[in-house]
């Protein structure tokens, strides 16, 4: 009886401590957890949320190729002529309009054979006017009998060599004067120079090596590829209605090109190795903006713009009565919008019913909110609380 006596004790020892670390431990949590909010705190019930302002672009169907800008013209500069480079009279790498002087070859030797080439002019001349002289004196005296025929014979034909003297001198000093005027190298065309290859001092042989290279870079052209059935529906599509092609030109840093498209043509065959045909666009290029030898790319469409308004996927919402997005309007309180959806574009859709370019939409904390509820909403890249 005494061992059970002793036991029962224990027990209840142990119960006794057990209900004391309960109790202790309710205590310490209501002492360490801080109270809740009562309802009339500011800020109370009203969830946090992210929205974003509605983006707008233009859908319209377009069509992407790989363009090649290339000039329209090009010249490499050669000399014509033998000599010393005496001047270089352009800065690399400028723009020069054509007839500028870019290249002056030694002048002194070509000079003096003009002037040579003058004084034998003048003595074939001093030639000729003796020989018509006598010609006409042995015709004179041929026609009294004074004159044998072949005194006569003579005389004209020495007034005849005289004129072709005469007419050879005058071409070898026209050669003359075009030897001098290669000289002066001038620029044949309009356009951006590139590095002067030959400098002064050096000497250079006729049309032996290129002295420098002008390209025409206002108007630039674009060259692409489109497949020949591209290319026969564009054809029947836009057949008698004028011109209702639209190009932008995406540089390779994203820049956009729009409306500086000012003629184009098609090459006249199919290359039949790619089925496709060469097309060939001129652009204004006022800003120099497009450089010969680079790719860009080029996007053709119609020129009717459509405009939409585009939607983060992450916004739409569904129930049993279709799509909707919740909005936040200016007075902080979200609204249920239904919408009518379109294509997908990248990572957008399109609305096409529903929402205006002014709505704000919720793409984050979708699910913390209802219809009719005051919430304190974040605008992407810029903290706002929607009053």
């Amino acid at each position: 009886m005494r061992v059970g006596t002793v036991q029962k004790r224990v027990i209840i020892r142990q119960v006794i401590i057990i209900g004391l670390c309960v109790a202790f431990g309710w205590f310490l949590k209501s002492k360490l957890t801080p109270p809740a909010p009562s309802m009339g705190m500011m800020g109370a019930g009203e969830p946090l949320v992210l929205i974003q302002s509605l983006e707008t672009r233009n859908i319209a169907p377009k069509k992407t190729y790989i363009g090649h800008v290339e000039p329209i013209k090009s010249v490499n500069l050669k000399p014509q002529i033998a000599g010393y480079v005496e001047k270089v009279l352009f800065e690399e790498g400028s723009f020069v309009q054509e007839g500028d002087i870019l290249f002056v070859i030694e002048q002194d030797r070509y000079i003096a054979n003009v002037d040579l080439r003058e004084a034998e002019l003048a003595s074939a001349k001093a030639n000729l006017v003796r020989a018509e002289r006598d010609y006409k004196r042995q015709s004179s005296l041929s026609k009294q009998n004074y004159a044998s025929k072949a005194t006569l014979d003579n005389a004209e034909s020495a007034y005849l060599q005289a004129k072709a003297a005469v007419a050879q001198a005058q071409a070898n000093l026209d050669l003359a004067k075009i030897d001098l005027g290669y000289t002066e190298i001038k620029a044949p065309i309009s356009g951006r120079i590139g590095k002067a290859l030959v400098t002064e001092g050096n000497y250079v042989a006729s049309t032996l090596q290129t002295l420098a290279r002008i390209v025409q870079t206002n108007p630039i052209r674009v060259a692409f590829s489109v497949t020949d059935k591209d290319m026969l529906n564009m054809r029947q599509i836009y057949e008698g209605k004028g011109s209702p092609l639209k190009t932008e030109l995406v540089l390779s840093n994203g820049t956009v090109l729009v409306n500086n498209l000012r003629s184009r043509f098609a090459d006249n065959e199919v290359n039949s190795g790619t089925a496709t045909i060469a097309v060939y666009a001129e652009y204004n290029n006022d800003k120099d903006l497009l450089i010969p030898g680079n790719y860009v790319d080029i996007r053709i469409g119609k020129k009717d713009d459509k405009i939409a308004i585009l939607v983060p996927q992450g916004a739409l919402a569904q129930d049993q009565h279709g799509n909707y997005v919740m909005i936040v309007n200016d007075k902080g309180i979200a609204e249920q919008r239904r919408v009518e959806l379109g294509e997908i574009v990248e990572d957008k859709q399109v609305v096409l019913r529903g929402l205006s370019t002014e709505d704000k939409v919720i793409i984050q904390g979708l699910q913390k909110v209802r219809d009719g509820q005051k919430v304190k909403a974040q605008l992407v890249n810029k903290s706002v609380e929607a009053k």
